[in-house]
């Protein structure tokens, strides 16, 4: 039995995370929690995952100490309940997006006490493209232009989404190319593709869960790979299969890659 900690209980991935939880036999949530003043404090868990009383009540603390919490919250809050895990001992699932520099050097020196999964995607699909499109990049070469496109709904706060970096990056990687060849989508009257850039771009529309491709074109062809999310249960399910994975790890900063062994 993996007993789990689940922030941001009431946001649609925590509510997803304890609904999907509660049907698994080896998992059980045992501290749902919620920044401090919020509506959903007090109210219990299951009710506001839509399943029904499950006896466990919303708090803003954790009194129960799990084995792995699972956060998916914003970067102020994942930084609270980091320093929380480092000090309790208490491994943790990091599928928070918009982290940057600062945040990724604190995982690092957390992750020398306890075992942390940090992703931009907790799918295992797009696990899976990653490694897919550095490859296509790598066979490919500089004689091929490459975009990276990204969709998600309306409310999404962060651009790019930390999926399209990781898509990015394994791109890059493949093409033995640095960060500093990004394009950040392109505006004004004179600003042609350079040899080597790697556009990226941002759309928000509507209810999009989540679309990501990676174009790859030449004079007279275009590769497209393309991961389409159609619920947020693919990334429920890819954080719990790290929960249970992570409980017995050692302590080191882990990626989804190294869990399914393809790294």
């Amino acid at each position: 039995m993996t007993t789990l900690a689940i922030t941001g209980a009431a946001g649609r991935m925590g509510q997803r995370l304890i609904a999907v939880a509660r049907e698994s036999k080896d998992l059980k949530v045992i501290a749902a929690i919620e920044r401090a003043g919020s509506a959903a404090i007090d109210r219990d868990a299951g009710e506001v995952a839509g399943i029904g009383n499950i006896g466990l009540p919303i708090s803003a603390e954790m009194t129960a100490t799990p084995d792995v919490l699972i956060d998916f919250t914003a970067p102020v809050g994942m930084r609270h309940w980091m320093k929380a895990c480092r000090d309790r001992k208490i491994a943790m699932v990091v599928g928070t997006t918009g982290l940057v520099k600062e945040d990724h050097d604190a995982i690092d020196e957390a992750s020398a006490f306890i075992p942390i999964l940090q992703a931009g995607n907790m799918s295992l699909g797009v696990t899976v493209m990653c490694k897919i499109v550095a490859e296509v990049a790598r066979l490919l070469g500089d004689d091929y232009d490459v975009e990276v496109v990204e969709a998600h709904h309306r409310f999404k706060k962060d651009a790019p989404s930390g999926t399209a970096e990781m898509i990015a990056n394994s791109i890059l990687g493949g093409l033995n190319r640095k960060h500093e060849n990004l394009v950040y989508g392109r505006h004004g009257g004179d600003v042609p593709r350079g040899p080597k850039d790697v556009g990226m771009h941002s759309l928000r529309l509507g209810d999009e869960v989540g679309l990501h491709t990676a174009y790859f074109a030449a004079l007279g062809e275009r590769l497209e790979i393309t991961h389409k999310a159609t619920n947020r249960d693919t990334f429920v399910h890819g954080a719990l299969k790290a929960a249970r994975w992570l409980k017995g790890q050692k302590p080191g900063r882990y990626t989804i890659r190294q869990m399914l062994g393809i790294e």
